[in-house]
């Protein structure tokens, strides 16, 4: 449980040279295999053995820990050309479905936490994030464009069912006709079809599911707190039959892991009345390319130096290229052999990769008490 890469950050590697990545520590239900420390700490943990046998025992169970922070500002807003949309929401920080190729992982370093087992159970969430919102909607200087909710982490992650911060948000974008587009892989998001319905006749919500796989059994080894691969396509059909646009996200594609999937996941997206679909290539930023290696030795140690050589091959022999437009594809034979597959396959089963714009005329700005507009500071 240390920080750092583990592997030779560079250059292919062997079976011999991945099982350095293995820890001892496992927990059952949860990603990560380790809590390696966060990089801007002064101090690195790992295990050993003291000589009293202790390391070879069950680690104690990490419960899930939910807190409150008081945000200053509830939209965050960006400038990447790679991606399309300028803004976010993100009611929570961290997420319990413990993915372990998760990109928001390393934000929690930030926390002075762990972007692995951390990262899965110690949890925040948003406590002023209505009023922050009816006040930013409220400034005359306000420009309405689709806000992105659930990028960083899942909107509708298990704690959402008692603490319905997402509900919250999503009553005063529907109160005020704002757009919005929401990315989940999990069930709950049915719950708010009550909301997404009206809205989507109006030309106001987009939603996506991301499905990564197709294999319950993968699934629950990669995301082990997520809704299953049957009840994601379940929600793709309800939403669809709500009449909610539904695009599939096939994210992320690993080599030698799931990207022999690419086809049958689109055919199934397509059956159960997807009309869009996208994907985006493994990303392993700062921490988690340790934590992606570890969780590799762990549960498929036979491909465990296969994946990490692939990926470096179409990241230029690196685990990761943060390069614009590269760090979702990749580059490459393999990189564009995945491109090609997923065009094909995106046509034949009628799934676009370009969506309507959705309407921002129709958005009426809050009026704060008093029947004044917010100050716009």
């Amino acid at each position: 449980m240390r920080t750092g890469q583990k592997l030779s950050p560079r250059g292919r590697v062997s079976l011999i040279d991945t099982a350095a990545a293995a820890e001892r520590a496992t927990q059952r239900g949860r990603g990560a295999v380790s809590n390696q420390t966060g990089r801007f700490e002064r101090e690195t943990r790992f295990a050993f053995d003291d000589g009293w046998d202790t390391i070879e025992q069950d680690a104690v169970r990490i419960e899930t820990l939910l807190m409150p922070e008081t945000a200053r500002t509830i939209i965050t807003f960006n400038r990447s050309p790679d991606i399309s949309f300028d803004r976010s929401i993100n009611p929570y920080r961290g997420c319990e479905h413990g993915c372990i190729y998760c990109f928001a992982r390393p934000t929690h370093s930030y926390q002075g936490l762990s972007a692995g087992l951390d990262f899965e159970s110690r949890l925040f969430y948003k406590s002023n994030a209505v009023e922050l919102l009816e006040q930013t909607l409220s400034r005359p200087r306000y420009v309405c464009r689709p806000v992105a909710l659930g990028i960083n982490t899942d909107a509708f992650q298990p704690v959402e069912r008692t603490q319905q911060a997402t509900r919250r948000i999503l009553e005063v974008l529907a109160a005020h006709n704002h757009p919005v587009t929401l990315l989940t892989k999990s069930a709950l998001i049915q719950r708010d079809i009550d909301l997404l319905a009206p809205m989507a006749m109006k030309g106001l919500v987009r939603t996506g599911v991301s499905i990564t796989t197709l294999d319950r059994t993968l699934s629950r080894k990669m995301e082990p707190r997520a809704a299953t691969p049957q009840r994601r396509l379940e929600t793709v059909r309800a939403l669809s039959e709500a009449g909610i646009p539904v695009t599939v996200m096939t994210a992320p594609i690993i080599p030698a892991l799931n990207d022999h999937e690419i086809e049958a996941l689109l055919e199934a997206a397509a059956a159960h009345g997807a009309t869009g679909a996208g994907y985006v290539l493994l990303r392993l930023p700062y921490e988690i390319k340790d934590l992606f290696h570890e969780w590799l030795v762990q549960h498929v140690p036979d491909r465990a130096a296969k994946v990490i050589n692939m990926m470096r091959d179409m990241r230029g022999g690196k685990d990761y290229d943060a390069n614009w437009h590269e760090r979702m594809r990749g580059r490459g034979p393999v990189a564009e052999l995945i491109a090609q597959r997923f065009a094909r396959a995106a046509k034949r089963f009628g799934l676009k990769n370009t969506r309507p714009p959705l309407r921002t005329d129709l958005f009426a700005p809050p009026v704060q008490p008093g029947g004044q507009m917010a100050l716009d500071l």
